[in-house]
Formats: structure tokens, C-alpha cells, sequence
């Protein structure tokens, strides 16, 4: 009876042990799913982030214009015939670039074959005048002349010679040639933006429409419309983004160098110039454009860059980051993004620090 009643307490006592060692072993199971382990940003992320801080900015805001792309006139040459005749040859088709001194056109005229003959006559007379000048000092040196005949012959060679150099000036001075043709050459490097003459083509002397017109658009003019509501918004020096259909992706830089102070009658807007440089030929005259005008206003608002901004459920956040293990998703209302910049009204202090790259992932990450 001893053994049987040892038996049953040791049954017990051993049964005890394994319910307790069962309840701490799901005890321990347990506590880390009640217990969210705390993000810290990878070493190596971190070394890739952006980190911005909240500052005072003074306000910008943007106002969007219509324009298109134009030709910079300062930079344009057109060519006009300036004789009448009959083109020969065209080299040059639009858009084609040209090099300065590049032959154009060739016109065969009645008036540079006019020329050329007043050029021959005065080689020729000048060649009879400077014999008889030679024969003159030959005469004049063994007494056979006076001083009277020789200089006589003198002034009619240096006549002569003066004819012949008119002559030359008018050839060079109208393009042309001994043949009797013009040649019509540009001036300057850059493209020919219009074109207005073909092979057989008469054209006129007081024509008012030129042969060619020639630009160098390493420099582009915009030509933006400001309706009269924007127009005390827009002043001389404003910086200015530009894009358009051909490159949705660009945005091309510039200021606003111009103001015409008058309104187009036809669709009573006023005209602003924007020059832009073109190093690569991408902006082209008559191109549609896009403009932006940011203009600075004379007050100081909270900013952060825009790209810090997380737009998500139609709230916006940012990542306010303390240190690597200390990121903190933040509510905050914002009150305008221009280009780069967000101002804020609520939500965010001057001197904190936000993620201002990658924050989306990130913002992910502390959601998950």
C-alpha cells in the first residue's frame, strides 16, 4: 500500500512540473507577438537618404502662361537680293544648318552682267592709261615732254585706276561675280529657319519678302501671353520653368527679360520674353510651350522640399527623423508646393529634421 500511495504523489508531482514548464514555455512564446519590434533604418539606407530640415523661406508662388518658341532676333539675318534676276541655284532647304560665308543661292542678273562690263572697261582703260603714263615718264625724263603732259597722263592713269576700284567695290558690295551672277552667301553660322525662293524663281530688287532667313538658335526667345488679371504678378527678373509637348520630361530654365507694356489687341494679353539658352537645338520656333512664372512675395512662410512630402488616404505626411532608430510619421497641412518647395501651416516646427529622399519606402516600412 506504501509503494501503490509513493507512486500516485510521484505521478503528481511530475504532472505539476509539466504544466508549469508548459505555461512558461507559452509565456515565452507569446511575448514577442504582443511586443512590435522598433524600426531602425539600415546602415546602408541611411547612407543613401536625403535629410532636410523645416526652415523659413520667403513665399513663392507660381503663375502658368501659354506661349511658343521663337527665334532670338538679335541673333537673325535675313537676306535680300540686291538686284533682280533669275535663281539658278538654291544649296540651302529649311532647317538645314549653314556656316558663315556658305553659298546659298546663285541669280543670274542683266544688272551684275551690267556691272561686270563697267568692271572689264575699266581694267581695260586702266591698262591704256597706265601705258601712257609709262610712255609720259619715259618722255618726260629725255626732255621730250612737259611737266604739264606727264602729270596730265598721271591723273588719267590714277582715274583710271579709281574707276577700276569702284567697279570691283560694286561687284563685291552686290555679291557678284565676273559672270554676271549674284551670289547670295550668309553672313553668320546658325539655320535657316524660312525659305522663300526655289530654282527658276524671278525675283525683284524692292522685293519685300527675303531670299532667306538665317538664325542662331544656340539662344531661343519664349513668347509668353499674360491675361490682365495676372499681369501685376509679373515683373522683370522673375525665374521662370519652361516645358513643352516635344519633351514632357525637361523643364528649361530662364528669366523674364521683357515686358511688352502693351496689350496684343487681338486677344488683349500682354506679351513677356523669356530668353533661354539652347546649347542642344532641342527648342525650335513655333514650338508650344508651357511657361511658369514664380515671383517672390514679401513674406516668410515654414517650407520643406517637396519631394519629403508623402500623400497618402488625402493627407499628407512627412518622415520626421531624430536619429536611426527614432522616425516618426507626422501629419501636416500644407498650404502651397511650388517647384521644390512645400510651405507648411500645421504639423511641423522650424529646425526639424524630415527624410527628403526614399521616404516612401521608408514611410512602407514603419506601416508594415
Amino acid at each position: 500500500m506504501i509503494s501503490k500511495y509513493k507512486s500516485v504523489r510521484l505521478f503528481g508531482v511530475v504532472a505539476l512540473a509539466t504544466a508549469v514548464f508548459t505555461w512558461v514555455g507559452c509565456q515565452t512564446k507569446d511575448k514577442p507577438a504582443d511586443e512590435k519590434q522598433r524600426f531602425v533604418l539600415p546602415d546602408s539606407l541611411y547612407k543613401t537618404i536625403e535629410i532636410d530640415s523645416a526652415r523659413m523661406s520667403k513665399v513663392i508662388n507660381s503663375i502658368t502662361l501659354t506661349g511658343k518658341v521663337d527665334f532670338n532676333a538679335d541673333k537673325v539675318f535675313k537676306i535680300f537680293p540686291p538686284i533682280s534676276g533669275v535663281i539658278q541655284q538654291v544649296n540651302g532647304m529649311l532647317g538645314d544648318y549653314v556656316k558663315s560665308g556658305q553659298v546659298l543661292a546663285v541669280v543670274k542678273s542683266g544688272e551684275m552682267a551690267g556691272f561686270s562690263n563697267d568692271l572689264i572697261t575699266a581694267e581695260t582703260n586702266l591698262q591704256v592709261a597706265k601705258k601712257s603714263l609709262d610712255a609720259a615718264n619715259d618722255m618726260f625724263k629725255s626732255g621730250l615732254m612737259s611737266q604739264k603732259d606727264q602729270l596730265a597722263a598721271q591723273a588719267a592713269y590714277d582715274q583710271a585706276k579709281a574707276s577700276l576700284e569702284k567697279a570691283q567695290r560694286i561687284i563685291q558690295l552686290n555679291g557678284g561675280t565676273q559672270n554676271g551672277e549674284y551670289i547670295a552667301k550668309t553672313p553668320i553660322g546658325g539655320f535657316i529657319v524660312e525659305r522663300f525662293v526655289t530654282n527658276n524663281m524671278v525675283i525683284r530688287a524692292d522685293n519685300s519678302t527675303p531670299m532667306f532667313t538665317i538664325s542662331d538658335l544656340k539662344n531661343v526667345w519664349i513668347i509668353a501671353n499674360v491675361y490682365e488679371s495676372n499681369i501685376p504678378f509679373v515683373r522683370t527678373g522673375d525665374s521662370v520653368t519652361v516645358t513643352t509637348l516635344s519633351y514632357p520630361g525637361k523643364i528649361f530654365r530662364g528669366r523674364v527679360d521683357r515686358i511688352m507694356n502693351v496689350l496684343d489687341p487681338t486677344n488683349k494679353v500682354m506679351k513677356v520674353r523669356i530668353v533661354l539658352p539652347n546649347p542642344d537645338y532641342m527648342l525650335k520656333p513655333e514650338m508650344f510651350a508651357n511657361v511658369t512664372v514664380n515671383t517672390i512675395e514679401n513674406k516668410k512662410m515654414l517650407s520643406i522640399p517637396s519631394r519629403a512630402l508623402i500623400f497618402d488616404h488625402s493627407q499628407y505626411y512627412v518622415l520626421v527623423f531624430k536619429s536611426r532608430s527614432d522616425i516618426s510619421i507626422r501629419p501636416i497641412e500644407v498650404a502651397n508646393i511650388v517647384g521644390d518647395i512645400a510651405y507648411i501651416t500645421t504639423g511641423m516646427e522650424e529646425g526639424e529634421k524630415v527624410i527628403a529622399s526614399q521616404a516612401l519606402l521608408i514611410y512602407q516600412e514603419l506601416n508594415s
